[in-house]
């Protein structure tokens, strides 16, 4: 007699479990987002014995212990041993380096280079200690050709073409590596879900499985996922809660530099950015990113102003740009590029308020030069000035650098690490900065003039434009 299989229902958003479909989850209050899963007839945790014996050395380290009660007060805060990737860029974004037994999920647009920087990576690692790299969407044929192309040491990188969950984990239990690549967790499959590879079951389930190997074995796992048209990462909510960090490679076609940023991080800072540049030999690293966000012309045009910003861990500098003009419409446009739009119709009302500029019946036009997207609020300063200066037609000193919280009450607000994006915009030869009186040096940074402003007005007095 044929075993029953039982079935439950999972919110595609929230990963909520139902053993009966309904319209709307309970859990996040979203409607038609349940999708059954068929469930083995055997319970899934039971599989999880089949690891404890393999790499039984990194257990402890992975954090993957026997259930043992512990007291806060016993517990071994040694720092765990990170495995440098040999790419300074992927460390700084990781923390420091892969940690073992930890699960990366790194994620782009299609032709970002997701699997060429991993292809690099690994080729470099593989030299160092064993490297497993598991391609589900290309053969190995291709993945070859890619690397004779890049000019990659393959010598020693340890290859596998597969889908199947559970074969690539025996496969991995006899390889033993220390890092593996699974490219990607999209095509991958168990064949006790009764649904198509891709589906939200099938990636959960997947996904949970591989984690639980890298657990268990000490293995460092980097997945890698497909995103969406709105650029969040494919496949169920729940994927992301599972994992240790989840990156994003972005970048544009016509642009040949891409950018990698963590938004979530158990290991290291969140919203850490690296940046790389797209060459005939793969990826390459930035170690100055400031300088190519910095390529403007000789002539500054009206609207150009440069700010600095803090990424992660490391100021950077990136121009700003405002383009003020007559609008034709009822309602003049307001658009921002790399910027919050609520953000910048908030700050146009203030600079009316407390600056004594109208532009409400103008069009407004921001974007941040470089695909960067600002997300804090130290460029308030900077995209006022920038307005203005394309409003009145008049540009602003090339070697100005403006950066400053901009309240409510047109008062300006410090902002973090002034200091150090003081001395970024030094090194790159800026030698004016407008900058909150909060912010100002108690010593002067030769050949830099600091002008310590504490409202708007203050700010377009210095600039000569109130």
């Amino acid at each position: 007699m044929a075993t029953k299989r039982k079935t439950a229902y999972v919110c595609n958003e929230c990963g909520a479990d139902y053993s009966k479909w309904a319209g709307q989850c309970s859990a996040c209050g979203t409607w038609n987002s349940l999708s059954e899963v068929r469930l083995g007839p055997e319970h899934r945790d039971s599989r999880a014995a089949n690891f404890t014996d393999a790499q039984s050395g990194y257990a402890g380290a992975a954090g993957a212990g026997h259930g043992k009660v512990q007291k806060l007060s016993e517990i071994d805060l040694s720092e765990l041993p990170r495995i440098p990737t040999s790419a300074s860029e992927l460390d700084r974004v990781l923390g420091g380096g892969l940690v073992p037994g930890s699960v990366v999920l790194i994620g782009g647009h299609p032709g970002a280079g997701k699997s060429t920087v991993l292809l690099q990576t690994l080729c470099h690692l593989s030299k160092a200690m064993p490297a497993l790299y598991i391609t589900g969407e290309e053969s190995l044929q291709q993945v070859a050709m890619r690397a004779r192309r890049l000019g990659l040491p393959a010598e020693d990188l340890q290859m596998l073409s597969e889908t199947d969950v559970e074969r690539i984990c025996q496969v991995a239990k006899e390889v033993k590596p220390r890092v593996m690549v699974v490219d990607s967790i999209q095509v991958m499959h168990m064949g006790e879900v009764q649904s198509a590879p891709g589906s939200v079951a099938q990636v959960r389930e997947s996904a949970a499985y591989l984690t639980r190997f890298a657990k268990q074995t000490g293995t460092a796992l980097i997945l890698v996922g497909h995103v969406t048209k709105d650029g969040s990462l494919a496949g169920p909510k729940v994927l992301e809660h599972i994992i240790d960090c989840s990156i994003l490679l972005e970048g544009t076609h016509d642009s040949r530099f891409r950018t990698l940023r963590a938004h979530k991080n158990r290991f290291g800072a969140v919203n850490e950015l690296g940046v790389f540049a797209m060459t005939e030999q793969g990826l390459k690293e930035v170690s100055n990113p400031s300088a190519i966000f910095l390529q403007r012309a000789e002539e500054v045009a009206a609207g150009s102003v440069v700010t600095s910003v803090w990424e992660g861990t490391r100021p950077l500098l990136v121009e700003l740009q405002a383009l003020v003009d007559d609008s034709s419409l009822g309602n003049p446009r307001r658009v921002a590029v790399g910027l919050d739009q609520n953000r910048l119709n908030m700050l146009l009302a203030v600079l009316h308020r407390h600056g004594g500029v109208l532009v409400g019946d103008q069009d407004v036009f921001i974007n941040v030069v470089g695909g960067v997207k600002v997300m804090e609020t130290s460029a308030d300063l900077t995209l006022l000035l920038a307005v203005v200066s394309s409003f009145r037609n008049r540009p602003l000193p090339r070697d100005l650098v403006v950066f400053g919280e901009v309240g409510l009450a047109g008062e300006i607000r410090p902002v973090p690490s002034g200091q150090e994006r003081l001395r970024e915009a030094a090194k790159h030869g800026f030698r004016k900065a407008i900058v909150p009186a909060a912010n100002r040096l108690k010593n002067d940074i030769d050949g830099m003039e600091m002008i310590a402003v504490k409202t708007l007005a203050e700010a377009l007095s210095a600039i000569d434009m109130s």
